[in-house]
């Protein structure tokens, strides 16, 4: 059986009733589109071929039909068209209320729930690698060094290592300054063995303590931080009566609430792009990876502060969602952002 234009027709009609009046649509309804010019029952026969294929669902005997999961992801990947999005003044009411990256990024998920009317959630920061900014090794006691280090993210990390052997205090510093000198700037990656084996000759000596200091220093760099995640809209859910059954809502909201949930969200897998530029997704009930979100829709776009640094944005909401107003506002969203992230 062919998905044909009368039936792609009748499928973005059935989609887009519905994502207005959130109740199952009948061929009745549909034959009043002026555009299709069809008989009640010629839109039932079509209506039975898409259920037939998997696009449309019909919840009870006597009721109407609604789209399927399946239904949607036709709709967001062929149906789709950009419209102009209500942000025009975005980027001034941000630069008037925030200076610091967070700032924007709490202020971004609060006008995202408003202009949506959907759930939101924004993920701070994430580096897809650290590098060394400046070590500093201080001796503790005789058993004990204490590295203090600091990536270039401006994060510090305070590490405590036992050493076997006493190191002078002059040793102490030329350490210092070989490790700051040889390591400044670089990653995990770019720590190799010849770098190591420069630093012990450098050092001449002390060849146990550097060993210690540089696996510090590399487990360090490895770790790996969760980053803050900003959530707004959260009782939003409640205006959909679908998600507002108590048991899925008491679901959606806690995970809201708790916030660790959504720090698997963040390595989602890639889905059919419907934006190039912004990375712009949509997961559609089950193609989401969260437990809590399987009758939902979450529509997700990535941000960059500069190269390797990144984080996501997303807007949860019914299956139903207005998709044509959610992917505008995240790409005009996306270009504010952009811009504002240059001047920071």
């Amino acid at each position: 059986m062919e998905l044909d234009e009368r039936k792609l027709k009748i499928l973005q009609a059935i989609i887009r009733t519905y994502l207005d009046t959130g109740e199952p649509v009948g061929s009745r309804t549909i034959s009043k589109f002026s555009d299709l010019k069809l008989s009640s029952a010629t839109i039932r026969n079509e209506m039975a071929d898409l259920e037939e294929m998997g696009y449309i669902l019909q919840p009870h005997t006597s009721a109407g039909r609604i789209p399927s999961d399946k239904g949607y992801r036709l709709y967001v990947d062929t149906m789709m068209e950009a419209k102009e999005s209500e942000v025009r003044n975005l980027r001034e009411e941000l630069e008037e209320k925030v200076e610091k990256v967070d700032d924007v990024l709490k202020q971004v998920a609060k006008f995202l729930a408003t202009n949506t009317n959907y759930a939101t959630m924004v993920s701070g920061p994430k580096y897809q690698s650290k590098h060394v900014k400046f070590i500093q090794i201080t001796s503790v006691d005789e058993e004990h060094l204490l590295a203090v280090i600091v990536l270039d993210n401006n994060t510090v990390r305070n590490q405590m290592i036992r050493v076997e052997e006493i190191i002078e205090p002059e040793m102490l510093l030329k350490l210092n300054f070989i490790l700051n000198t040889t390591l400044n700037g670089l990653d995990v990656v770019e720590m190799n063995l010849a770098l190591i084996q420069q630093i012990k000759e450098q050092m001449e000596t002390h060849t146990q303590v550097i060993d210690s200091v540089l696996e510090v220093i590399g487990k360090t760099l490895l770790e790996n931080d969760d980053p803050e995640i900003y959530t707004s809209g959260t009782m939003n859910i409640l205006k959909y009566p679908e998600l507002a059954d108590k048991s899925k809502a008491a679901e959606i909201i806690s995970a809201f609430e708790e916030k660790e949930t959504f720090h698997s969200w963040l390595g989602l897998p890639d889905r059919k792009m419907s934006n190039e530029t912004h990375d712009i997704q949509v997961y559609i009930g089950d193609e989401n990876s969260l437990a809590s979100m399987k009758d939902c829709s979450m529509v997700t776009a990535t941000y960059q502060i500069r190269e390797g640094v990144y984080g996501k944005i997303g807007i949860v909401g019914p299956k139903r969602m207005d998709y044509d107003k959610v992917v505008g506002t995240l790409n005009s969203l996306m270009g504010q952002l952009d811009d504002i992230f240059k001047e920071k």
